[in-house]
């Protein structure tokens, strides 16, 4: 196989299995762990070798190197840990020495592995070391302490497998199917474009520019595993990017996908993300401003600088082999009527530029989205998916103790919305839900957290197929209604609302006499009582129905919805 540039390492790790039907019967017998989302875009990863040199999920001793340095044990540099965390209890089956069955959420056997380690990590080192920040307004840092499991597991992994994909399966290359592409088409110089994002004219200059001036073919190379929640669905960018590839000259660029799991990681991602593109083959790697960003953490200021990235990159050039091409941020300057670097901008110059936050808003509007900022076909491909607010889905999450006045609220609403019409509504309330969705389920803090979790499963189906769901859980948990609306986000809106009635009237409204068993010791574990409420920080409407009627309630309700866009103005 003719190779532009070799694998990082030295050899392409694959790490697929000979004979996959005796494989496949093997796996019957042995312990099996379901592999969350991203654990799968890992295992797929690594099987195919664009994790090389990594031929596993990593050792304590290789986790601890990279953690502390960004170095394996035996020196190689990488940035992010790839480790297979679990829960404290299937741990404890999985001794080292010992084989498990990794599983699709299908049931589907995908790979086996060795466990050769077994390790409780110290999360919040690991975040500090490789995200810089505890702070969980970072994506990775939420998972890392509210959704990863205990204990990490290390071992090699033998494929059998690998991940089904219905979708854009001529688009889906792996690092040996890639080089063997650039092969047949002469290519020896590939510059990569990482993406999580639609392309608009500013990224097509930036990328042409780039495979300019290094004279190399351009590999357009965006994620479609996981990316920050609220990205726009991969299915809508990859079509966006099949219009984007229209506008470059032919015969000098494609487009592949990446089936990543980001962690948002910024300079170390970076890094990381060049290491991968080495291993697909290419020998350029352009780095943005922001690169792998998540933005601003919880006080508002931005986790990484806009050129760290470039920094690391250019650090660690040589180690990497493969040449880092940096970029400053395009910007659209009207009298050019072109769009150049921000910093070749001259003074006097009209700029123009739309922030995402800016594009999110037109299209929740229905605002114009100017010729200048973006090809009209890919406007009309994000307003397909991404209609004005008032035609969208979406979901009120009514939260607060018990009496609080949830239920009356979310029933009320319901009536005021089926009364307007034009969507169907649905009512997800805590009791109705315990009858009908979670019966089998008891009040343990696992269990509350599950039962709310499957009223957001539920509501963000409602929402992504254009209903409204009104949920009136008490979900007492931040982390647990911090993962209800990162399902319902990507689909729809999403309006938390914190009935914040206190617990005194709360208490004095008891028609069951629950506060009254719970402050006897004949509940135990009662919200409020001898188990915590962790109130909201920010949710988008706070209402203490203590002093209010409840039809004074349901309006400050329907005018939040009102101004939020979801229900339209006259003639809107």
């Amino acid at each position: 196989m003719k190779q532009t540039i070799s694998p990082y390492g030295g050899a392409l790790k694959e790490l697929f299995g000979t004979n996959t039907n005796a494989l496949k019967g093997q796996a019957f017998d042995l312990p099996e762990w379901t592999l969350s989302q991203r654990q799968l875009c890992d295992v797929e990863l690594l099987l195919c070798g664009a994790f090389s040199p990594l031929e596993g999920f990593m050792s304590q001793a290789d986790y601890a190197g990279v953690v502390e340095h960004m170095r394996l044990a035996d020196g190689t540099l990488w940035p992010m840990p790839i480790t297979l965390d679990v829960s404290e209890a299937f741990a404890a089956g999985a001794q080292p020495g010992q084989r498990i069955a990794l599983r699709d959420p299908e049931g589907l056997p995908i790979a086996f592995m060795e466990v050769s380690d077994r390790w409780v990590p110290d999360k919040a080192h690991e975040a500090r070391c490789v995200l810089g920040s505890e702070d969980r307004a970072h994506p990775a840092a939420a998972y890392l302490f509210e959704t990863a499991g205990a204990v990490y597991l290390g071992g090699r992994l033998t494929g059998i497998t690998a991940p089904t994909h219905y979708d854009f399966k001529t688009l889906r290359y792996t690092p040996r199917q890639l080089r063997e592409e650039f092969a047949r088409r002469g290519w020896s110089r590939v510059v990569a474009f990482q993406t999580r994002n639609p392309m608009h004219r500013a990224h097509l200059e930036l990328t042409f520019r780039a495979a300019q001036r290094v004279e190399a073919n351009l590999l357009i190379h965006p994620v479609v595993g996981m990316t920050k929640p609220g990205d726009v669905d991969h299915y809508t960018r990859v079509r966006c990017y099949e219009h984007a590839l229209r506008r470059f000259p032919e015969q000098t660029s494609m487009l592949s996908l990446l089936p990543l799991a980001m962690r948002m990681g910024g300079p170390r991602e970076a890094l990381w993300h060049a290491i991968i593109r080495r291993n697909y083959g290419c020998t350029h790697f352009i780095v943005g401003r922001d690169h792998a960003s998540p933005g601003k953490d919880s006080q508002g200021r931005e986790f990484y600088g806009p050129y760290d990235a470039h920094e690391l990159l250019a650090a660690h050039r040589d180690e990497i082999g493969i040449e880092p091409v940096p970029f400053q941020a395009m910007v659209y300057v009207e009298e050019r009527a072109e769009y150049v670097p921000v910093d070749e901008v001259e003074a006097g110059e009209t700029v123009k530029s739309i922030s995402g936050t800016e594009l999110r808003r037109r299209l929740r509007e229905g605002i114009d989205i100017p010729d200048w900022f973006t090809y009209p076909e890919i406007a009309a491909e994000l307003r397909r998916t991404h209609p004005p607010r008032h035609r969208q889905g979406f979901t009120v999450f009514f939260t607060g103790l018990s009496g609080a006045g949830k239920s009356t609220l979310a029933n009320a609403l319901m009536v005021k919305l089926m009364e307007t019409g034009g969507r169907p509504v649905t009512l997800l309330d805590g009791d109705i839900v315990r009858t009908h969705l979670s019966s089998e389920l008891g009040f343990s803090r696992e269990h509350r957290d599950l039962n709310v979790r499957r009223i957001g499963f539920v509501a963000s189906e409602i929402t992504k197929n254009g209903g409204v769901a009104i949920c009136a859980p008490i979900a007492p948990y931040a982390a647990t209604r911090r993962q209800v609306r990162e399902m319902i986000e990507p689909v729809g809106g999403f309006v938390e609302v914190h009935v914040a009635t206190p617990l005194d009237v709360c208490e004095e409204r008891d028609r069951k006499g629950l506060y009254a068993k719970a402050r006897a010791g004949l509940i135990k574990g009662f919200t409020g009582i001898d188990d915590p409420y962790e109130s909201p920080v920010d949710p988008e409407l706070r209402v203490d129905t203590s002093g209010l009627l409840p039809e004074q309630s349901i309006q400050r309700v329907l005018l939040k919805l009102e101004a939020m866009g979801f229900i339209a103005k006259p003639n809107g």
